[in-house]
């Protein structure tokens, strides 16, 4: 059997976010996607995910979900055996950069979690992704079933992030850093910085024509790369 595969999230997304590359990664392998909107903090986040999770295996995150692997990283990195960081940052969090995740807690909190998957939308994808109706109804469907309170918690975890390029410089296990060319949340300098720091043991993967949802907008591509990661 392949080594084990785990697979992490983004916000206010769930396991639907890899569904078009689950048939090609889970050919003899197990996979577990990582609960990840129960607990309001990183920490408790990656100790739900490494309970559940085999001995050893391979981690990849997704924006959110990359926070949450470093996390795992910090806490347990004879665990990890490989890692994929999708569209994410290993930056912490700044005051200036929560300013616009607190607006749309309190949108949340007053009930108007319809216009918080508003807004996020309009930076969640390429521009000409942005009348894809399907990939629209898929992401807010996800962002349904995660719903306003794990939302909520979700956001007041990502807040507390702590900076992760030490961790990431020191750490010694394959990395593949992959990001959409066209990605305004976690843009392709900060996938650059973190490829960088993996030198020598990791690559940078920068997909053409997509945003922020690489595993969605462009699925075989996304698909590929990590097939080359877990070989």
């Amino acid at each position: 059997m392949k080594e084990p595969l785990v697979l992490v999230p983004g916000l206010s997304c769930n396991a639907a976010l890899y569904a078009q590359q689950w048939p090609a990664l889970a050919d003899g392998r197990p996979i577990l996607v990582a609960e990840h909107s129960l607990d309001d903090n990183l920490p408790a986040i990656a100790s739900r995910l490494l309970a559940a999770a085999p001995e050893r295996f391979a981690l990849c995150g997704l924006s959110m979900g990359g926070y949450i692997a470093f996390e795992v990283l910090r806490q347990a990195p004879e665990r990890v055996m490989r890692l994929a960081l999708l569209d994410t940052s290993a930056k912490p969090a700044t005051p200036e950069t929560n300013i616009p995740r607190e607006q749309m807690i309190a949108l949340a909190e007053k009930g108007a979690f319809d216009n918080v998957t508003t807004l996020l939308w309009q930076r969640l994808v390429a521009p000409a992704r942005l009348t894809d109706e399907p990939l629209r109804l898929l992401v807010r469907q996800m962002a349904d079933e995660v719903g306003a309170d794990g939302f909520i918690r979700q956001q007041l975890a990502i807040m507390q992030r702590p900076d992760s390029r030490p961790l990431l410089a020191g750490a010694s296990c394959p990395t593949l850093v992959l990001v959409g060319e066209e990605d305004v949340i976690t843009p392709v300098a900060e996938a650059q910085e973190m490829a960088g720091l993996a030198a020598g043991r990791g690559w940078l993967k920068v997909v053409p024509g997509c945003g922020h949802l690489s595993t969605l907008e462009a699925p075989e591509a996304v698909t590929a790369e990590l097939l080359l990661w877990l070989a």
